[in-house]
Order: C-alpha cells, then sequence, then structure tokens
C-alpha cells in the first residue's frame, strides 16, 4: 500500500504544481498589463508612483485652471453679446398721404438690455429730414413718433415682424 500512497501524493503534488503553475502564469499575465498601464499613466518613463500621481494631479490642476479661465472668457463673450446691437426693426410708411412708395422709415437698433438708437427719415417732396433719438432701457428721454415706438417695440422683441403693421405702415 505504500506504493499507492505515494503514487497518490505525486498526483496530488503534480496536481498542485499545475494549479501554482496556472496562478504564476495568470499573475505574470495581469503584472505586464498594469507595468503597461502604468507606462502610459507615466508617460516621461517614472517608475516612481509617487512622482507619476504628483504629476497627474498637476496636469489635473492645470485643466482645471484652463477650464476656469475658458469659463471666464465665455461668460465676457455673452455680456459681450448681450450688449451688441443687433436687434433691428424696420417701420415704413407715407408720411403725407399724397406721397406714395412709403419712403419714410423709422429704424430701432436697441441691444438686450434695450440699449440703442432710433432713426427716423422723412420723405417729402422737395426733401428728406432724419432724425436719430436715443435709446436707454427700451425707452427715450424725447417723445417718440407711433411708428418709432412701433419700430422700438418690434426690436425690443428681437422680432422685427412682432409689430402689427397699419394700413400706411409696415414692418420691414
Amino acid at each position: 500500500m505504500e506504493e499507492a500512497t505515494l503514487s497518490v501524493v505525486a498526483i496530488g503534488a503534480a496536481a498542485v504544481a499545475v494549479l501554482a503553475l496556472a496562478l504564476a502564469v495568470g499573475a505574470q499575465l495581469r503584472l505586464a498589463r498594469i507595468r503597461r498601464d502604468f507606462r502610459a499613466l507615466a508617460g516621461d518613463g517614472s517608475t516612481d508612483i509617487a512622482r507619476v500621481a504628483a504629476t497627474q494631479n498637476h496636469r489635473i490642476d492645470r485643466i482645471g485652471a484652463e477650464v476656469t479661465r475658458l469659463r471666464e472668457q465665455v461668460l465676457t463673450a455673452e455680456d459681450d453679446v448681450r450688449q451688441s446691437l443687433r436687434n433691428v426693426a424696420v417701420v415704413r410708411y407715407d408720411a403725407f398721404g399724397d406721397m406714395g412708395g412709403r419712403l419714410s422709415f423709422s429704424a430701432a437698433i436697441v441691444d438686450d438690455l434695450g440699449d440703442g438708437i432710433v432713426i427716423s427719415s422723412i420723405h417729402a417732396r422737395s426733401e428728406s429730414r432724419t432724425y436719430a433719438k436715443g435709446i436707454v432701457g427700451g425707452a427715450s428721454s424725447v417723445t417718440l413718433s407711433p411708428e418709432e415706438q412701433q419700430a422700438l417695440a418690434a426690436a425690443t422683441k428681437g422680432d422685427p415682424r412682432s409689430a402689427v403693421p397699419s394700413t400706411k405702415k409696415d414692418v420691414s
């Protein structure tokens, strides 16, 4: 029976050796993947994990500072856009009943805050007069004509077609 016991022990030892070999190969493959990932993370060939972590933290801090700077630039650009004179509306009309062709007009040009200008040109048979009136906060310190008010209302709404034209005026 001793031979049988030795055979069982030998087979058990061989099985344990095969299992140990499989575990060693698996551990070696995992270690190779970790080393590859570490080299990719280090980038500079460093083998010190503390140095790699410090480098990554420095990169993250730089990216955070860049994001903050870009956020400030976007806010500045948004403010610039709000203050740009980009809302425009034109009302064309006949200033005098005997003149055809709706050659007179009032144009409102304002920013998102309602600041800007209203320009009116009154066309008569022998002359044309042009007026400009400043607009602050959607209102003027000078009395606006109905056509100027219509153009300003359309421009402050941001839709040049929002004013309802009468029979003698239209919004262009």
